[in-house]
């Protein structure tokens, strides 16, 4: 093989090195396995601090008191979270962890939301005209709930050269529908010390 073609070859199978080590790598891991790339919020965050709080908010007197009186369990929805942080929070899962927490207890009756309720109240219509007597869902046996849960999600940056501290507090608050009380406040807080030459807010 003379000089050129060789250095040609050698040419052909570093550039194909390079590109192969370049190349998108994807491996799968167990969704349960934390994993925290960008110290940012992410679904550990949203999975832990849900679950740990809504134990927190079944253990508290309010509870008992209510199904010591009602003898039921309590009907609870849950209302605007709100995202007061620094970064982009999907509230969406976080509100989807919540619900799954509280309904996943076995402990309170879970209330659809006003989104669901209209599309649901819509299929009651049509049932009205379409479907069986024997099948038919009727209007107006809604279950009202009792309770609603509401909060915000914000954070606090410490930021000095390649180190940062991110802190993250989650409040919740349970509210009486009946009469406005606040029966129960709840809180999470979550610190991240990241240490980065790319460090961003």
């Amino acid at each position: 093989m003379s000089s050129r073609k060789l250095k040609l070859a050698i040419l052909a199978v570093f550039i194909g090195l390079l590109v192969s080590a370049c190349g998108t790598q994807v491996k799968r891991v167990d969704v349960d396995k934390t994993i925290d790339l960008s110290g940012a919020w992410n679904d550990t965050d949203s999975r832990m601090v849900s679950e740990e709080m809504i134990k927190d908010m079944l253990e508290r007197p309010w509870y008992r008191n209510y199904t010591r009186k009602h003898n039921s369990p309590p009907a609870v929805i849950v209302g605007e979270i709100r995202n007061l942080s620094h970064e982009h929070i999907n509230v969406k899962t976080f509100i989807s962890d919540i619900e799954r927490a509280m309904i996943n207890s076995g402990q309170v009756n879970f209330v659809a939301s006003s989104n669901e309720r209209r599309e649901i109240r819509e299929e009651r219509k049509d049932q009205d005209i379409n479907a069986s007597e024997a099948t038919r869902k009727a209007m107006g046996r809604e279950m009202g709930a009792d309770f609603m849960l509401k909060g915000s999600i914000n954070t606090i940056i410490d930021m000095e050269g390649k180190t940062q501290l991110r802190y993250y507090q989650v409040d919740l608050t349970l509210i009486s529908l009946a009469d406005n009380r606040k029966v129960w406040l709840g809180q999470k807080k979550i610190k991240k010390l990241i240490k980065n030459s790319n460090l961003r807010y």
